[in-house]
């Protein structure tokens, strides 16, 4: 699945833009402050109907509109679809994938583009707390398995309901003995989601290692899943639940399971969420992106669009052009720049951004 093109209305600084991007690299280059993170924000939100950046989504609406729209053109082998994301603030999203409206894009996974984004902000995701660890690494269990997806959502339902019966049980309003049956409900979704978990980890700790020492992070860079229990099946889970209710009860809420896990990204044993530069933090991230990239694509045949800002002007000559070869080896990439020739070899495409405004050139550039 690739984009073919992207079209945005009053997106950020963007009052109307249209790039066809390259099948393999297209570089985007440009002064700070012209638009080039803001397009790279846009074909994200394109293809998630959510932003990489900020939580607050009137930020994307341009300065003087009322509305903002993005709409992606994907293909797929000789089939070709539209995804149609629209937001007006206080409104609901509108989303429509083929001229028919949907309540979410990620169940459409024939026509929404898989995108992997590297900007600034998603440092957090190496220094930040371990709940956007745990989130990241499940939307790559569902992207890697479909399937699966609804297990993450049917444990937080369940343990929704197990947290709303502590409170009643300490309001007196139901007996202890209620808990039972929402400790065997979390149980069981919770082991098969650490199952989930620990199989996506498992493959990809070794790319990510590998990867890590190729981007010059040296020391020994390792990914590692640690989950909070150790049960080894739902009734062990359910025990351990069991166990720890009476603290449970007194603190209000569930503090054992899942929902607790950690995803640890270490250099020579220590974490790079306390311990790592943020140039180690940088190629840690870059490392982890490219190493789920290579997950996919050996397990789906998709890899991910890949959506990287300004990952060069930091990097050496040798490291650059690595990269750049990574880019190259398959799938769609955009890159962001204020100089093009940090981005060695040929590119698809390059182009130009000016105060909001595109300059495409669809044709191949040595750098």
């Amino acid at each position: 699945m690739r984009v073919t093109r992207v079209e945005l209305r009053d997106f950020r600084n963007y009052e109307a833009a249209e790039l066809e991007p390259s099948d393999g690299l297209t570089v985007i280059a440009g002064q700070n402050g012209a638009g080039k993170t803001n397009l790279l924000e846009a074909v994200y939100f394109g293809c998630t109907a959510r932003s990489p950046r900020t939580a607050n989504e009137r930020e994307l609406v341009r300065r003087g509109a009322g509305v903002t729209r993005v709409v992606l053109s994907t293909a797929a082998d000789d089939s070709l679809h539209s995804i149609d994301v629209g937001f007006e603030p206080g409104t609901a999203k509108r989303l429509r994938v083929d001229g028919h409206a949907v309540d979410r894009l990620s169940t459409a996974h024939d026509v929404r583009p898989l995108a992997s984004v590297f900007l600034p902000e998603r440092l957090e995701l190496v220094k930040g707390a371990p709940s956007a660890r745990r989130g990241h690494l499940d939307q790559l269990v569902a992207a890697l398995w479909p399937s699966r997806a609804a297990t993450r959502s049917a444990y937080s339902r369940a343990l929704a309901q197990r947290n709303a019966l502590l409170a009643r049980v300490r309001a007196g309003s139901s007996g202890p003995a209620a808990l039972d049956a929402w400790d065997a409900e979390v149980a069981g979704h919770g082991v098969r989601l650490m199952e989930d978990r620990s199989e996506a980890v498992a493959g990809l700790a070794g790319p990510f290692a590998e990867l890590a020492a190729e981007l010059g992070l040296s020391g020994g860079a390792e990914l590692r899943y640690r989950p909070r229990s150790s049960a080894a099946d739902a009734a062990e889970l359910a025990a351990e639940l069991a166990a720890r209710r009476a603290a449970d009860l007194e603190r209000g809420f569930t503090a054992h399971g899942p929902h607790r896990d950690e995803l640890q990204l270490l250099l020579g044993g220590a974490a790079l969420r306390a311990y790592g530069s943020q140039g180690q933090q940088r190629v840690a991230l870059l490392a982890l992106l490219f190493a789920e990239r290579q997950l996919l694509a050996e397990r789906r045949s998709t890899p991910p669009l890949m959506l990287l800002d300004d990952v060069m002007s930091e990097l050496d000559a040798e490291r650059r052009e690595l990269l750049a070869r990574l880019l190259r080896s398959g799938g769609q990439a955009l890159v962001t720049t204020t100089e093009p020739e940090h981005v060695p070899g040929d590119v698809g495409a390059l182009v130009t951004v000016e105060a909001g405004r595109l300059r495409p050139r669809p044709r191949a550039v040595a750098a």
